[in-house]
């Protein structure tokens, strides 16, 4: 059961989809790039993933990392990987000339990306977050930052961290306490712990390097007082600069990543940005990181998929109703031939390939919102991803782990055990709804930040996108996105009514509302698929498969739409408290 790229269907959304060669003749920085150029970097990425890093995966988790004399070291072959990864170039990818990367879309790093985390969650950890870090220092940091420490990223000689939680500070950021005190020489000396820092050591890099949040001596209270500085693990001439690793968690997924706890003891560090103003310059990297975890929740479904399609091919059982005996009179055919699994595997495919069209539109957004001439399609394209953004990685994760549960019932008993990888992909998926921002604070920002923040005139630009697309469609699909549209915009007038009456009834509808949205952009992506299929020969086989599930998900999937209409409704009904309100 060996994990292969999905070249066939990136193809289709990047050639026809989001036709992504006609839309970077737009971008002045991606004019040069073909969708021949495009397929030749993602048929080097999937040689890479399948023979490089998969072999790797299930090793990797059953080795885990360690802490020998205060050094982690990672499972055999994990650095000769990234060694592989960096003579490849792939740091470089999505990176400025000027610092020396290769220029190419961000589209094409999402498509990587999705391959590194379905081929091997655990060691993709490691490089996730580097083009945050990048996006963060290029936007923030100062000439003599970007100098010193831009290439080194961009060429994969150092590997960055994002270090912000600590023991009695997660998604509350108001509680750090970490404290940087100036140095006089425009450095300081940053004293703290950290928890949860995903590649916090580790044997890749001789050069890792810290992105931390702390307080300066006159800082505020709260989070308005936090301040973002770079802490490099060590200093010119290999001088230590107190960072310690105290501890490795040992953890239910992920188990390749090392998860780590760091003592920082007066290490030297240097300003990111403004002082007091270091939410701003961590979320460039945040938001990054969290298009990344959305495109985690898509490797994992993928690779479900994918498993329980092989194993659904081969494993017999029962005579499926309907189906004559086989070849030989066998007393029982393969279980994908039976409707409860034709069910699952239908939405397995469909759900997956869905989300793959959502991402790379996202990803394309920031493209446009980057690269553009035009300062109004910039601006709308900025809005647009920021919309997407939260429900790209809430939605993404919720079904990469919902989708690895289903396709393991699918193995029945054999899928909980170590046997067979599903059940690593379902323990793998499930950190992903949890780290960079939970998924619940992902809906609290889409309701409340991004749709209600502005009245709605973001989300204006979102619903206009998909009105566009029923409207530029024929037939059952385009009318089904029409309605969903209306449904869609006359619930959010609702939502605004609702919300005037009590602060706390939007926090009851978000999660349900941001579900909702996720159906709506599902709706959205096979009807512009249906669209699309004019494009392929009439006999092609993809042409037949993409037909059948965008049928399937108007038939089967797109109800669950009414479903979470009524839970964002049912909001306006009260909450119980568990134990005394205070």
């Amino acid at each position: 059961m060996a994990w292969k790229a999905p070249l066939q269907d990136m193809q289709f959304v990047l050639e026809h989809w989001l036709r992504a060669e006609q839309e970077w003749q737009h971008l002045p920085a991606y004019a040069d790039v073909d969708l021949e150029l495009a397929l030749q970097v993602l048929q080097e990425a999937a040689r890479f993933s399948e023979q490089a890093l998969a072999p790797l995966n299930a090793p990797g988790d059953r080795q885990g990392c360690r802490l020998e004399q205060g050094r982690v070291r990672t499972p055999d072959g994990f650095a000769a990987a990234y060694r592989a990864y960096v003579d490849g170039g792939w740091p470089a990818l999505a990176c400025e000339p000027r610092f020396g990367g290769q220029g190419l879309p961000l589209v094409l790093d999402a498509a990587v990306q999705e391959m590194l985390f379905a081929s091997n969650h655990g060691w993709a950890m490691y490089t996730g977050i580097a083009h945050g870090a990048y996006l963060c220092l290029k936007a923030h940091g100062s000439d003599q930052l970007q100098a010193r420490y831009l290439p080194g990223i961009v060429s994969g000689a150092s590997l960055p961290t994002m270090c912000l939680t600590e023991p009695q500070a997660g998604s509350d950021l108001a509680l750090l306490r970490c404290r940087a005190e100036p140095l006089g020489d425009g450095s300081y000396a940053v004293t703290g712990n950290k928890l949860f820092i995903s590649g916090g050591d580790h044997d890749l890099t001789r050069d890792i390097l810290h992105l931390v949040l702390a307080r300066l001596p006159d800082a505020p209270a709260g989070s308005r007082g936090l301040s973002l500085l770079l802490v490099p693990n060590g200093l010119e001439g290999g001088v230590g600069n107190g960072v310690q690793c105290d501890g490795l968690e040992h953890k239910m997924g992920i188990r390749g990543s090392a998860t780590c706890a760091l003592r920082f003891e007066g290490a030297k560090g240097w300003l990111v940005g403004q002082a007091h103003g270091g939410l701003a310059a961590m979320f460039v990297m945040m938001n990054s990181a969290r298009l990344h975890v959305g495109l985690q929740g898509l490797g994992h479904a993928e690779a479900a998929w994918q498993l329980a399609r092989d194993y659904a091919l081969e494993r017999r059982q029962m005579r499926a109703p309907g189906h004559s005996p086989g070849a030989g009179g066998a007393a029982a055919d393969p279980i994908h031939l039976h409707p409860a699994m034709r069910l699952t595997l239908l939405e397995l495919r469909v759900r997956t390939e869905g989300m793959r069209s959502l991402g790379y539109w996202t990803a394309h957004w920031l493209d446009v919102a980057d690269a553009s001439d035009d300062p109004a399609l910039r601006a709308k394209a900025s809005t647009l991803a920021a919309l997407l953004t939260p429900i790209i990685k809430a939605a993404f994760t919720d079904y990469g782990f919902s989708l690895s549960s289903k396709a393991l019932q699918v193995f029945g008993g054999y899928g909980y055990t170590c046997e067979f990888p599903i059940e690593q992909v379902l323990r793998d998926s499930r950190i992903a709804m949890i780290y960079e921002g939970t998924n619940e604070i992902q809906a609290n920002d889409l309701l409340l930040r991004k749709v209600l923040g502005d009245s709605g005139e973001g989300f204006a630009l979102l619903l206009g996108e998909l009105r566009a697309e029923a409207g530029a469609g024929q037939g059952g699909a385009a009318e089904a996105l029409g309605t969903v549209c209306d449904r869609l915009q006359g619930l959010v007038a609702e939502v605004e009514r609702g919300a005037a009456h009590g602060p706390e009834y939007p926090y009851r509808a978000a999660g349900a509302f941001l579900q909702l949205c996720a159906t709506a952009l599902q709706a959205f992506a096979w009807a512009r698929t249906v669209r699309c299929l004019e494009a392929l020969p009439a006999e092609a086989p993809l042409r037949r498969e993409k037909h059948e599930s965008a049928t399937f998900f108007f038939n089967y999937m797109l109800p669950d739409f009414d479903r979470q209409v009524a839970a964002v409704e049912a909001a306006a009904c009260p909450l119980p408290f568990i134990g005394e309100p205070f």
